[in-house]
């Protein structure tokens, strides 16, 4: 952890609210996830957010990740090796991000290596790693290892051509949000309430 000392008064708040998005159920499945797709070489952890992180924080069990939803041999991050020193274990998981961005994941979904490495952010590690399970299942390819139960099933296009008579046919049509030329109508109706009263 860097050396920064305990939070107080908004600082605190707002970091137990990110505290409270972690989910222990979904830690799980992603361990599950991780294992089965790089093999069990890469160890579990054991429960808990904090073991998460560590299991995590070196960059090491990420980059072997990305590189098992590619061909062998063709994973984008060449060197992956195992360090104590700080700004090496920031520099591979920062690959990672890369690697992940470069494989579909939206900037936007894609966490911060603080919020991994000091462990700021856990529930934003754990999105990141959802999207990238369920991009890796709707890609379809056999590189997926795992169960895609395990991941929300995401949409896929759904094209539709109508014919030009089909088109027209639509144009003619008044839609309900325009209000309806059956039913009820003020056919007979005299004006609401009565006439102002001048005295």
């Amino acid at each position: 952890m860097a050396n920064r000392g305990p939070a107080y008064g908004l600082s605190r708040e707002v970091q137990q609210k990110i505290d409270k998005q972690y989910d222990p159920e979904l830690e799980q499945i992603l361990i599950q996830w991780i294992v089965a797709q790089c093999g069990p070489e890469v160890g579990q952890p054991q429960p808990g957010k904090d073991e998460f992180q560590k299991w995590l924080k070196d960059g090491t069990v990420l980059c072997k990740l990305i590189n098992s939803l590619y061909a062998k041999g063709q994973g984008p991050v060449a060197k992956i090796q195992s360090s104590t020193m700080a700004f090496k274990q920031m520099e591979q998981i920062s690959q990672f991000l890369q690697a992940a961005e470069r494989y579909g994941i939206l900037a936007t979904d894609i966490f911060q290596t603080v919020d991994l490495w000091e462990g700021k952010n856990m529930a934003c590690v754990q999105r990141t790693l959802m999207n990238l399970g369920g991009l890796a299942v709707a890609k379809g390819d056999e590189f997926f290892a795992g169960d895609p139960n395990w991941f929300p099933k995401k949409s896929q296009e759904n094209r539709r051509a109508f014919s030009d008579d089909k088109l027209k046919e639509g144009q003619s049509v008044i839609g309900l949000q325009m209000g309806t030329n059956r039913g009820a109508s003020q056919a007979g109706m005299t004006g609401y309430g009565m006439p102002r009263q001048i005295l």
